[in-house]
């Protein structure tokens, strides 16, 4: 064991969250959640899968039930270790980790890669919010297309500025519109779901599977498996990083069952309420139309289900509802660099990734989502996976800091990551977020084992 003289001041410092700051699950952690998965960029895509008919090429009773797997997967895997960590201990996430990869490791695994994996998020949203607020000057356009006007490059530019300005100086404000502001993306899904739910009845998973298929190309939709693993990239690999930041939830938890419930209802639930109704729609519409679809994503859609005068609105609504996610991305990112980077000034810190994230969004680099999305499940996969073990290992306990990098801790992230990363260097690695958390578990638990873990530093006692 250590001296915990070696330990650095961000760890020393820490302050356990107090019971008396705790709330119950459905006043905290369950909203919060549940607020992340109604932003439109999460369910927009869930019928896509790479291939004709998508998610849906196997009917949507299989697609329904690979999302409900999926939505498990999320709370059972990458969330409620994390969460019950926090809990615990009533220590944030940048803090919690040093356990699995070391007081200095830790630093920067999780804490500075949390924060610059939150401007891919930033990109994210400037890019399919400042297409839904262009769709007022241009109704016909779509995220899709391969040319941006320059008047959504312009909204691109603004609307990252003024999420990172917010985001460094007035989130206090924005967290009290947000708390109403998911309202408007739940409405939507119900209105939309309303308009089409009439037409499932002759939806039809080969016309659309014929439909959708190239002329002269082969049979290439996805089978079972392949849905499955589909939806499980979409997901989990969405979810990944608010996975590992459950130990920053679980830091207001009270007990275990706020932990569990907090996940069931504002995770499980939501994921397969949001990205459930977004399946529906696209079926329906599918039905209405003999399977001749001009595209899979749900949000792409609204014109054809609502009209173009209608849709423009709506989708204006939809991107306003979305600039609280991009606030809060630029103060993760923020409060991740202020720890990590003391000496640097936030504004410039924040400036630099805010800038990235606009070029990423005008260049059109985060336009297929779930390739973002891979990104950030190979990222976190492997995090959330050695954490697990960690946990396992420990019987539930948090350890506390080891010294310097803990070699199990980075030895199963790189591994996990490899792994991860494969799908966009075009090799095929079925749901490849989940691939790269089962390694990340697997490689950690057997270093520990082979004794590969760094002496553990105690806490010095506060008085």
């Amino acid at each position: 064991m250590a001296n915990s003289n070696q330990l650095p001041d961000y760890i020393v410092s820490a302050t356990p969250n107090p019971a008396s700051n705790r709330a119950p699950w459905y006043k905290n952690t369950a909203p919060t959640y549940a607020g992340i998965f109604l932003w439109f960029v999460f369910w927009q895509d869930a019928a896509r899968g790479g291939a004709p008919g998508g998610t849906l090429a196997q009917g949507l009773g299989w697609a329904l039930l690979s999302l409900a797997f999926a939505a498990v997967v999320c709370h059972a895997l990458f969330y409620l270790v994390p969460g019950l960590f926090g809990m615990r201990t009533g220590l944030p996430l940048y803090i919690v980790g040093t356990s699995t990869f070391g007081a200095t490791g830790g630093f920067l695994m999780p804490g500075f890669l949390m924060g610059v994996l939150q401007f891919g998020w930033v990109g994210v949203n400037v890019f399919f919010s400042s297409f839904a607020i262009g769709s007022l000057f241009y109704p016909d356009i779509k995220p899709s297309d391969p040319t941006i006007p320059v008047a959504v490059k312009v909204i691109m530019v603004v609307w990252g500025a003024l999420a990172a300005f917010v985001g460094l100086k007035g989130i206090k404000y924005v967290a009290k519109v947000a708390t109403y502001l998911p309202l408007i993306p739940l409405v939507v899904l119900l209105w939309l779901a309303a308009k089409t739910i009439g037409n499932l009845g002759q939806f039809d998973a080969g016309a659309l599977i014929t439909a959708q298929r190239p002329v002269g190309a082969s049979d290439s939709q996805l089978g079972h498996i392949g849905v499955l693993a589909a939806m499980l990239t979409y997901v989990v690999g969405f979810f990944a990083t608010a996975g590992a930041a459950g130990v920053d939830f679980g830091t207001s938890s009270r007990d275990k069952k706020d932990v569990q419930m907090g996940g069931l209802v504002g995770i499980a639930l939501a994921i397969f309420i949001t990205a459930g109704l977004s399946l529906v729609i696209v079926a329906g519409v599918a039905g209405g139309s003999k399977g001749v679809l001009s595209s899979l994503s749900s949000f792409e859609l609204i014109p054809t289900i609502l009209g173009k005068d209608t849709a423009k609105w709506v989708m204006f609504l939809l991107a306003i509802a979305a600039f609280p996610p991009a606030c809060f991305s630029a103060f993760i990112a923020a409060n991740s660099f202020k720890t990590t980077l003391p000496k640097v000034n936030p504004f410039i810190s924040v400036g630099i990734g805010t800038a990235v994230s606009v070029v990423l969004a005008v260049t059109g680099l985060v336009a297929k989502a779930i390739s973002v999305f891979v990104i950030i499940g190979a990222s976190f996969g492997p995090i959330c996976g050695a954490m697990l073990a960690d946990y396992l290992l420990n019987r539930g306990e948090w350890t506390g800091p080891r010294a310097g990098f803990n070699p199990a801790g980075w030895i199963a992230w790189a591994l996990g990551f490899l792994v991860g990363i494969l799908p966009n260097l075009g090799v095929n690695v079925p749901a490849a977020p989940v691939a790269a958390f089962v390694v990340g578990f697997v490689a950690y638990f057997l270093c520990a084992k082979l004794g590969m873990l760094s002496a553990v530093i105690p806490l010095p006692k506060k008085s």
